[in-house]
């Protein structure tokens, strides 16, 4: 349920759905987010620059010369019947992770703090339907969720000044994958061929987006070496 709309800046307003984490309000963040674009496109509304959804907030910058936060607050506020009615059915990944101990760098770490061995932890993880809260922290990277309770770890007491692309990373309750090297906090699994971001598609920079369901499969280092995005 929508808590709350409020000026964020001067040219931005933010969309309250409360403080839970959970895929129902997250739902509902997507819902109205995925309105939005539609309603852009189709040019219903105007002044909108960029709407940036979390696990329960949403974040929508404006042009000020175009429109101002009260007349986007009043319009969203029309869109209560067709938020309640949204079928939020995002796509659903299957995608390629090499859990070879070569890029699972931190599965041993991770088994001593779970007690679980490290076939386990894979297979539990590969079990898992992870759900895509939010693209964010860098283009294309997803914040999926909800890693079996029995897998929770705390982040890095010190993070790493870079881990490299394609790491598939948890903490806490979250999985992650990083689509560029970068430094990271979190602990390394396993890491996948697959590019999550391509800057040169007008369309769809991101190849994963909120609200998209994401289960991993196991593949051999050799054809990790051998994956062709191409064939994808």
């Amino acid at each position: 349920m929508l808590k709350g709309i409020s000026s964020f800046g001067d040219q931005a307003i933010i969309c309250d759905f409360g403080e839970e984490v959970n895929q129902g309000v997250n739902g509902e963040v997507i819902a109205l987010f995925k309105i939005l674009q539609n309603k852009i496109s189709n040019n219903q509304i105007e002044g909108i620059k960029n709407c940036v959804p979390s696990y329960n907030k949403l974040v929508i910058n404006f042009d000020l010369k175009i429109t101002t936060s009260k007349s986007l607050i009043s319009f969203i506020n029309t869109l209560t019947g067709e938020r309640s009615n949204f079928n939020q059915v995002g796509q659903k990944w299957n995608l390629p992770v090499c859990y070879d101990e070569e890029f699972g760098i931190d599965q041993l770490q991770i088994s001593k703090q779970t007690g679980i061995s490290v076939q386990e932890i894979i297979e539990m993880h590969q079990q898992t339907n992870f759900y895509i809260y939010m693209i964010g922290f860098m283009p294309g990277l997803p914040y999926m969720g909800d890693l079996d309770n029995k897998l929770h770890v705390p982040r890095l007491k010190t993070p790493r000044v870079e881990i490299s692309k394609g790491s598939v990373i948890i903490a806490e309750q979250f999985c992650g994958i990083f689509p560029r090297n970068s430094p990271c906090g979190w602990s390394i699994i396993g890491k996948t061929p697959v590019v999550f971001f391509n800057q040169d598609s007008a369309n769809k920079p991101s190849l994963l987006s909120p609200g998209d369901l994401v289960q991993f499969y196991s593949i051999s280092k050799k054809d990790f070496e051998n994956f062709d995005m191409k064939n994808f």
